[in-house]
């Protein structure tokens, strides 16, 4: 066994599934085309629709290595040797093409001659009824009977995500390390014995069965391969450490943190969990936000946000209160840049989001301890829901809490808090999808061998002839679709866009001889099968008619302007904030477009100015808008933007703008930016942090726009009457005017309120205190305040209730002399007063306001205020 870095594995074994004809592919993001997943958890995941039958391959064989995140067990991070949020997955993967003898070999060839990791040592297990594997090992590779195990279901078989969907056995690759803790049976121990002497590090996967939901198993028509083999444990084995941390792919990051923090590894068991938290955790930050997640209260940015909070937390454990992340980012982006060349491109964006984010949560901490020394009153005990709370909101780990209370004799409730953490496990793992994949194609994939893929024309033409080849009525397969009736109709090629990347389904007419219909949506639910709903409105569609398919051309044409306007507009952002803005959504309608993009603060006046100038300036240049299809290995290398909602094959579609954009996108575009017409920017608004959304109008639109401005503004200049670049000025003048005016009918309302004129006054002696109440109507809530003060000077002192009658209800106010207010207590009547009439209120000692919703009640309640003083 020879020594291999980190790198040296992760080549080697691309490089040897080169050499058997797999197409080697780049990583895909962590944010995974999969409304089930949250993260890409595994290696298969970016295959996952070709698993399921969804899309065919473009290659049959492929390898990757496949970046992932996962969280299940993020509280294990750091405390054992191999529990990792982030971690890097080599696979092998064959659709249709060769199974499990190939597979086998190839894994045993490859361990043994280019790892060269010593046979003597190495063990396989195999799924319990799974023979023809078995034999391959024993028979074929040659290993002996004792050294491969079989095992049930629990260890040795890839189950369907939900209730149904493809499954089969796998066979694991496990290394002998000589050693287990505290093994029950050093002598018979094997990989069925869990003490730790045996390492899993390769895990095949035979995908031939399709379980129904009542778990019977069926043979699929085309088997599959999914292998994982873990490039941290790979590198564990070679470099002979014991633990994932202690190899060349985290020692660089952990010996920034020595650096920064001013602490040594492998000094104190307690200190390097923190550190190996640190090192994974920056390793995760640093990819997922490289990848477009940002810090959020929820989905991805609350996993990113608690990922990022731990590793500070952490830091505060090791005796350091500032922000650090920031930098150790950067030896991520330095040690992994040339294999995932997104975290040096990004890198200056991924440390400013940390940088805030750690800030943040610094501050947050001290409030935690407030809270902490807060709960802490009093108590003996802190409970596990309590632990929880200062863990979850105000992040603080238990840890943490067992080193402030120690020797003030308060005990721990570990065991509730426990219960609250797998409560919590339990909630991210339902966030993370186990649920079945795309069950509603089903009915669609049932017709997919009649109708196959469809062809799409609409690039080049807005009407086509062809044949109807299925329809189905709710999910089901009919022959005919009649008047009156809503149906999908499925035609061997379509001009029609469907709704996909953004951009909004086409609409538009289907006419045969004998019927008409119109087309409401279309959409993709299997494959390339393109669907039309349409609403039957003369006659009846039948299975095998001759069809004109119309395009709205109108509606595309706007669709189209908009949807080249959102390239031009994310080059622009890109030049005038810097390249860490990336595309994290967009709508294209014909009415509008919206646009959602990386960036941390709004943009000011200045920049979207800006912004628009640049886009409207290419629109006013009527560049030639390029459309190429090309493969990907013709773009490798080449500057062309690639966004993860897209799914490309081998041909994709590059959208240029010659010297400003270029895209991969299957939408539909203009021939020339011309045809955009003015670009006009209506908001810049939040969407979550870091990700900012820009909405425009282009084309009709945005003419419809300025020449509704122009009226309106026409429409106030004759109101004002005054010339155009006068009228800023007169309205300044009206607003002052008006301002004026209200402050002089206040200042008049006032004076008439605290008058002696025609008010409803009532005048009494209450216990030797003087005692005024007045009645108005529809006074402004100011003046009621302003007009008790002006009547208790008055007065001369004692005490002014003024009841101001609205509508259907009252609200009043009680003013008390301050010498008087240990006798009477303004806030208290307020109070009593208020709650007879059916509302509530209160205040100070010398002035309360309140209200109440019976004003029927008013008469007799002034009779009696004696009673309420």
């Amino acid at each position: 066994m020879k020594y291999m870095t980190g790198a040296e594995i992760r080549e080697s074994y691309l490089r040897f599934f080169e050499s058997k004809d797999h197409k080697r592919l780049q990583s895909a993001s962590l944010i995974p085309n999969d409304p089930q997943l949250m993260f890409t958890v595994a290696g298969m995941v970016p295959f996952k629709p070709i698993f399921w039958g969804k899309i065919e391959p473009t290659y049959r064989r492929v390898t990757t290595c496949q970046k992932c995140v996962r969280t299940n067990d993020i509280e294990n991070v750091g405390r054992t040797p191999r529990h990792q949020t982030f971690f890097e997955m080599l696979g092998n993967f064959s659709f249709g093409d060769y199974f499990k003898r190939e597979t086998i070999k190839w894994a045993w060839e490859f361990v043994t001659e280019y790892l060269n990791l010593p046979e003597n040592r190495l063990w396989v297990s195999v799924y319990l009824d799974d023979d023809e594997a078995f034999s391959i090992w024993r028979d074929e590779v040659g290993i002996p009977e004792k050294k491969i195990i079989r095992l049930g279901k629990k260890d040795n078989w890839w189950g369907p995500a939900g209730p149904s969907g493809p499954c089969g056995p796998d066979s694991e690759i496990f290394i002998d390390r000589g050693h287990g803790d505290n093994c029950p049976d050093p002598e018979n121990c094997s990989p069925a014995c869990d003490c730790g002497r045996f390492l899993e590090f390769w895990n095949l996967v035979f995908t031939e069965f399709n379980q129904d939901e009542e778990g019977n198993l069926t043979y699929l028509e085309r088997k599959n391969i999914d292998t994982g083999f873990g490039l941290e444990r790979a590198a564990s084995i070679l470099q002979d450490v014991d633990s994932n941390f202690d190899t060349d792919l985290f020692i660089p990051i952990i010996k920034k943190i020595e650096e920064i923090l001013g602490i040594k590894y492998k000094e104190k068991p307690g200190s390097d969990i923190s550190i190996k938290v640190i090192a994974d955790h920056a390793r995760s930050v640093a990819f997922m936000v490289s990848d477009g997640i940002l810090p959020s209260n929820e989905g991805r940015g609350y996993v990113l946000r608690r990922i990022l909070r731990r590793a500070v937390r952490h830091s505060s454990l090791l005796g350091y209160s500032s922000p650090f992340l920031y930098r150790i980012v950067e030896t991520v982006a330095d040690h992994m840049g040339n294999v995932y060349p997104e975290l040096r491109q990004r890198l200056s964006f991924t440390q400013e989001i940390t940088l805030k984010e750690e800030e943040r949560f610094l501050s947050t901490l001290v409030n935690g301890e407030k809270r902490l020394k807060s709960v802490l009153v009093d108590k003996k005990e802190l409970s596990g829901p309590e632990l929880f709370m200062l863990h979850d909101t105000y992040g603080f780990p238990l840890e943490l809490v067992e080193e402030i209370v120690a020797g003030t004799g308060v005990t721990l409730d570990k065991e509730g808090y426990e219960r609250e953490m797998a409560l919590q496990r339990e909630r991210a793992r339902e966030a993370m999808g186990d649920r079945e994949y795309l069950s509603n194609v089903e009915a669609y994939s049932t017709i997919f061998p009649v109708t196959g893929n469809s062809k799409f024309t609409g690039y080049s033409r807005f009407e086509d002839k062809s044949k109807i080849v299925a329809i189905l009525k709710e999910g089901d397969a009919v022959e005919t679709l009649s008047k009156g009736e809503t149906g999908d109709l499925i035609f061997e090629k379509t001009p029609f866009y469907p709704e996909r990347g953004g951009q909004v389904t086409d609409t538009g007419l289907i006419r045969t001889d004998n019927a008409s219909a119109k087309v409401e949506r279309v959409f993709i639910p299997y494959q390339e099968m393109i669907v039309h709903r349409a609403f039957v409105e003369e006659g009846a569609l039948h299975v095998g008619d001759k069809a004109w398919l119309s395009v709205d051309e109108d509606r595309r044409k706007a669709i189209t302007r908009n949807h080249t306007a959102t390239h031009l507009l994310h080059a622009a952002l890109r030049k005038v904030l810097g390249e860490h803005v990336h595309q994290s959504g967009s709508l294209v309608q014909p009415d509008r477009l919206r646009f959602d993009f990386s960036h941390f603060q709004p943009l000011s006046t200045d920049e979207l100015n800006e912004v628009e100038e640049i886009v409207n300036e290419e629109i006013l240049k009527a560049k030639v808008v390029d459309k190429a299809e090309k493969s990907f290995d013709e773009i490798k290398g080449q500057d062309v933007m690639a966004l993860f909602e897209e799914k490309y094959g081998d041909k994709v579609r590059v959208i240029s703008v010659e010297g400003f954009s270029r895209e991969l996108c299957g939408g539909t575009h203009v021939d020339n930016t011309g045809e955009i017409g003015l670009f006009k920017i209506l908001s810049d608004t939040s969407v979550a942090a870091g990700t900012r959304r820009i909405e425009a109008i282009t084309g009709k639109t945005s003419l419809n726009y300025f020449r509704n401005l122009f009226n309106r503004q026409k429409t106030i200049r004759e109101v004002l009457e005054v010339p155009e670049d006068l009228i800023i000025q007169r309205l300044q003048g009206v607003l002052n005017e008006l301002k004026s005016g209200g402050q002089e009918i206040k200042r008049l309302k006032e004076k008439l309120l605290s008058g002696d004129s025609l008010m409803k006054d009532k005048k009494m002696i209450v216990n030797g205190t003087k005692l005024l109440i007045r009645r108005v109507e529809n006074a402004p809530s100011s003046a009621l305040r302003n007009g008790a003060d002006v009547l208790l000077s008055k007065e001369g002192g004692g005490i002014v209730i003024i009841f101001n009658e609205l509508e259907d209800s009252v609200s009043f106010v009680v003013k008390v002399e301050k010498k008087l207010t240990d006798k009477f207590n303004a806030g208290e009547i307020a109070r009593k007063i208020a709650r007879d009439l059916g509302g509530g209120g209160g205040g100070r000692p010398d002035f309360a306001q309140a209200g109440g919703k019976d004003l029927s009640k008013l008469q007799t309640l002034i009779e009696r205020i004696d009673e309420y003083l």
